[in-house]
């Protein structure tokens, strides 16, 4: 995919904004923009401001190797390794950028001329205009506190109820089981939190079954069908399924204890969780697509639940191994057009007391 981005500053410091736009690079097509106000800034930190909402809109649409093409010198340069980083200011954007960009096979940095720039320059130009807008009339939507824009896709993120192998702390991935009896009356309780909030706009479902009967308890209460999506299943732990950490780490002892800190570690014969990863992106992808800017339930895993979680925070891989997710364990976050996310809530099992 091709990147291109800009950003902008009216002073110099002054009102600043980016914008980028994410394109096929057989086709030319539109994939994505993003544009957003950084409030008083210089040209060259709303320039990477740009960078980084590009290369996190490419990655949200699994691109694997992405061309950046921008009319900033400096960042080209200093992103290509060429040039020193010296301002202080410029330091933390240039490592934020290059963090995303680790999680691409290869990126490339090109300088283009401004004419070549004009959709990203546009877009920068756009949000600094949104901005210099008078204030919205009394009761009017707001912009979100951290510079977020538009109108985010709310995802109330529900994991399961209870299972024979939750019960003994099982692994529990592909396996198919169904809720205990316990299972079903938790999955009854969150359908009750849960059928009070407004808005909700459909009912999403690994297809797994313990996922499926505790989705179908909340769309039997709010009048809707259960949508299933393939990329909300748990991860596949191979030969470890049905097997407790115990016995797992006895029976492969070194691919265990790589696979506790490192996400690119498979179990035998399964999935790593940077493979969950990318599933997980790219089924947010889909189902925002679909329902941009609703309320969604989600029901799902913990390791999806997770990564979404992770996702929204925009945080490392670390976070997996550190979260800790209940039984119908209810969680939001929003994703905003823009880029931004915000999470509301984790893990609250205030239903079941």
């Amino acid at each position: 995919m091709i990147v291109e981005a800009d950003g902008g500053s009216r002073g110099n410091p002054g009102p600043a904004g980016y914008g980028a736009v994410v394109r096929d690079k057989l086709s030319g097509e539109t994939l994505a923009e993003r544009k957003g106000f950084i409030g008083v800034a210089t040209n060259n930190v709303a320039e990477y401001q740009g960078l980084i909402a590009g290369l996190r809109a490419a990655r949200e649409l699994n691109a694997e190797t992405v061309d950046v093409r921008m009319d900033s010198k400096l960042v080209v340069e200093q992103m290509s390794g060429r040039w020193k980083i010296k301002h202080p200011s410029m330091q933390p954007l240039a490592r934020e950028a290059q963090e995303v960009a680790r999680d691409f096979q290869k990126v490339t940095y090109e300088w283009i001329p401004r004419e070549r720039n004009r959709q990203a320059d546009r877009l920068a130009n756009e949000a600094m205009d949104d901005e210099a807008k008078p204030p919205q009339a009394e009761g009017a939507k707001q912009p979100h506190w951290s510079g977020a824009a538009g109108e985010p896709t709310r995802l109330i993120l529900l994991r399961h109820g209870q299972t024979r192998l939750s019960v003994d702390r099982r692994y529990s991935g592909r396996g198919d089981h169904p809720l205990t009896e316990l299972g079903l009356e938790q999955a009854e309780k969150a359908a009750a939190r849960l059928s009070k909030m407004d808005g909700i706009a459909a009912v999403i479902s690994s297809p797994l079954q313990r996922a499926q009967q505790t989705a179908g308890k909340l769309a039997e209460r709010i009048g809707l069908e259960v949508v299933t999506h393939q990329g909300l299943i748990e991860t596949d732990f191979g030969t470890w399924e049905g097997l407790t950490f115990a016995e797992a780490s006895k029976q492969d002892p070194e691919v265990h204890r790589r696979w506790l800190g490192d996400t690119s570690v498979k179990p035998p014969n399964g999935e790593s969780f940077d493979e969950v990863h990318a599933r997980v992106r790219k089924a947010r992808a889909d189902i925002i697509a679909r329902y941009g800017g609703k309320t969604l339930v989600l029901v799902s895993h913990v390791t999806p639940i997770k990564t979404l979680l992770r996702q929204a925070l925009d945080v490392g891989p670390q976070f997996l191994f550190r979260m800790h997710l209940d039984l119908t364990g209810v969680s939001i976050a929003e994703f905003y057009p823009d880029g931004h996310a915000s999470v509301k809530l984790v893990n609250d099992t205030s239903h079941l007391g």
